[in-house]
């Protein structure tokens, strides 16, 4: 049985498409910044570059205050309730055509795989590349001297790679939902079609 449930409020689909746009943009210009091909040329690059990390920064901003405010930071809290079967299914159950193990609801929007993942990409791999790109960004402009300033190259290109890793999975897990386009139509919406199983814990 499929139902249609309201689950992605508008700041939370803007936050999401904004967000997907900055990072999309982040990673055309900083490619181009280490000289992979010329689209804007150098000078232009690092400009856009910097203008869109603080874009980014901004938006986290008002992102951290929306899910503190709404008490959607509940989200994200991991559990290890149904993990192993959720890890089983992407492994296997998802190629069977097997119910998933988790349904979806407006107060729990994520299975236990990725509240782990998004945890690790709000507290680590977003942190990481934001730290290391401002120290970058103000040695740059000469506000501060480091030494190391190499090292805090490669950590922010090493995380920069990591999260265009993520976005790859991201963007194919979209595809595993009720039907291919139906979590992709679901982040425009906000409604998801979900399909329920009466013997699934609600």
């Amino acid at each position: 049985m499929i139902k249609k449930v309201f689950l992605y409020k508008r700041f939370e689909r803007f936050w999401h498409w904004a967000q997907a746009v900055l990072i999309s943009f982040l990673a055309l210009t900083g490619f181009e910044v280490h000289g992979n091909f010329s689209v804007f040329g150098f000078k232009k690059a690092v400009l856009f570059h910097n203008y869109a990390a603080f874009t980014l920064m901004t938006l986290i901003v008002f992102a951290i205050f929306w899910h503190f405010t709404t008490g959607e930071w509940r989200q994200y809290v991991p559990t290890t309730n149904k993990l192993s079967e959720q890890i089983k299914y992407y492994l296997f159950g998802i190629f069977k055509d097997e119910a998933h193990p988790v349904e979806k609801t407006a107060n729990a929007k994520l299975n236990p795989l990725q509240r782990l993942t998004y945890v690790g990409y709000k507290i680590f791999m977003i942190p990481v590349m934001i730290v290391t790109g401002v120290i970058y960004y103000f040695v740059a402009h000469g506000s501060m001297e480091m030494k190391s300033v190499q090292t805090i190259g490669i950590v922010h290109v090493l995380g920069a790679f990591m999260l265009l890793a993520f976005t790859i999975i991201h963007v194919y897990m979209t595809t595993t939902g009720h039907t291919p386009i139906s979590n992709l139509k679901a982040m425009i919406t906000g409604y998801e079609e979900i399909e329920c199983h009466d013997d699934e814990e609600k």
